[in-house]
């Protein structure tokens, strides 16, 4: 399946747009989802393991099932004062 990932903050400037789309296995989840990001999108591997990801306007674990229609959103760091 094709999910579209909407990116914030440095993910959204490291790929140069809002949202990219991901192959994944129809059994994926939030972990698959992260190892196909850095995979598929290089310039995000950074930000893959160590940003926060919502499903469905969730936060959700590695564990965390993924199917298509989900609403997915990668939620980098953030650090400021």
């Amino acid at each position: 399946m094709k999910l579209a990932i909407r990116l914030f903050a440095a993910a959204r400037d490291l790929a140069g747009s809002g949202a990219v789309f991901v192959e994944l296995p129809s059994d994926a989840n939030v972990g698959g989802l992260r190892v196909a990001l850095a995979a598929q999108h290089p310039q995000l591997a950074p930000l893959a393991s160590r940003s926060l990801v919502a499903v469905n306007a969730e936060y959700a674990q590695d564990t965390t099932p993924v199917a298509d229609g989900d609403e997915l959103a990668l939620i980098p760091p953030v650090s400021g004062g």
